[in-house]
């Protein structure tokens, strides 16, 4: 059978990678889909450069339409990143009838729904894998897996990067600023590492991950996203202490068919699986109403496993070339999108105050959770010697987000309270 032909956009670090795994996979490849896949063209931006791998000079191309226009490339497969122009490549490309496998996370969270829409009117396959959780199969996971149950939340650590941050923090006592650093040397963390401290990162991913759970058009601003760069060394020391570990979590729970979605540190209880997960790995916690708790774990980044999601993908999408179902596996946002107000938000919260060491503080700080139905599952006074100010800690039951703030408002204008030092949601 004549080869499945291949136009790549991008040959940076994950593209790299899938050109080592299509060019040494050949007969695993043919032996799933019944003949070869070639990488016809490569993007690049600069054809001169010297490369990790030996790639004939006449694959590349600085010309992008050299690969769109081209009739006889089957399936593009995006790792260049962007949004702008790589948008309007994929549109083009969906528009002549060709498939599209992207890594592109920032692309599909700000317009998955115009594109897949796109895709469909075409009978194109789009497919995104890797653009969540590297090397871990979760959308896939998501979109076949669970199709017969009714996902309630999807909780994950889904950048590794904080991760790595927050692990080195909690196993070495270090602050938040030397970690970072380390983390820029070691090429984790970029040179401007906003992106993923400040939880855009993981908003866009969960993004993607709760539209295709919820089925519902879920948009970028939906996400209520807190970042992890005011997480101090002792708020990690004091969690530990209390039995928890501070994770930047990505959270989506629906109730009733309405939902929320949010990024934040969140202390989770030592005992749940997702608390041991370290460094740069990644794991998603998916919760179904038939299967009970699944979780998945595996690299988040980095060449080959990135790579891997992505031929998987390619592979896929040659299956259906092959059986003539391209633009039947899109998925459907038949759901009405009903977010929860903060009303019906709920969780356990902790929150460290720094108060006057004197007495009667306590009774108004309980009196003032009493006011607004917040009950409290423990208090803790903890001795600072670096304070000269108490040191209050706090762990409420479940409480809704409304009415913490409520508390939180309250408590800026009392005047022993001389600073809340910490809030965070509680989770497992």
């Amino acid at each position: 059978m004549k080869p499945v032909k291949v136009g790549l956009l991008g040959l940076g670090t994950v593209g790299t990678g899938v050109v080592r795994i299509v060019e040494g996979h050949q007969e695993d490849l043919q032996s799933q889909v019944g003949s070869s896949i070639v990488i016809e063209k490569i993007l690049v931006q600069n054809k001169s450069k010297s490369r990790s791998i030996s790639i004939d000079a006449s694959k590349l191309t600085e010309d992008p339409w050299e690969i769109i226009g081209n009739p006889d490339i089957d399936v593009i497969v995006e790792v260049m990143g962007g949004i702008g122009s790589t948008k309007e490549y994929i549109m083009e490309a969906l528009s002549r009838g060709k498939h599209v496998v992207t890594a592109n996370k920032d692309l599909m969270a700000l317009h998955g729904p115009e594109i897949l829409a796109k895709a469909q009117e075409n009978g194109c396959d789009v497919l995104y894998e890797a653009s969540v959780a590297g090397g871990i199969p979760i959308i896939r996971t998501l979109v076949e897996g669970f199709s017969s149950d009714r996902i309630t939340k999807i909780m994950g650590i889904v950048n590794g990067t904080t991760n790595y941050i927050l692990s080195k923090m909690s196993m070495e006592g270090a602050s938040y600023d030397a970690v970072l650093k380390e983390a820029q040397e070691l090429g984790y963390a970029e040179s401007d590492p906003t992106s993923d401290v400040e939880g855009l990162d993981a908003a866009r991913k969960m993004t993607i991950l709760a539209t295709l759970g919820f089925r519902a058009k879920v948009a970028l601003e939906d996400v209520s996203v807190q970042g992890m760069s005011k997480v101090s060394k002792e708020d990690i020391l004091y969690a530990k202490r209390l039995g928890y570990e501070v994770k930047l979590l990505g959270i989506a729970e629906r109730q009733d068919d309405q939902f929320s979605i949010s990024v934040q540190p969140t202390m989770v209880k030592q005992s749940h699986p997702i608390a041991s997960v370290n460094g740069v790995y990644n794991a998603v916690y998916v919760y179904g109403e038939a299967v009970g708790e699944t979780m998945f774990y595996g690299p988040g980044a980095g060449e080959l496993p990135t790579a891997t999601s992505i031929v998987s993908d390619l592979v896929a999408v040659v299956k259906n070339l092959k059986l003539g179902v391209n633009g039947k596996q899109g998925v459907l946002t038949y759901k009405e999108k009903k977010l929860k107000s903060d009303e019906q938000i709920s969780s356990k919260y902790f929150l460290l105050l720094h108060v006057d060491d004197r007495a009667g503080v306590l009774a108004q700080i309980t009196q003032i959770f009493a006011e607004y139905e917040v009950s409290l599952e423990s208090v803790l006074q903890q001795p600072n010697p670096v304070n000269p100010d108490a040191e209050i800690i706090v762990i409420t039951h479940d409480a809704n987000k409304a009415a913490i703030n409520k508390v939180l408002a309250r408590f800026e204008s009392l005047d022993v309270i001389r600073k809340v030092k910490s809030v965070y949601r509680v989770e497992g």
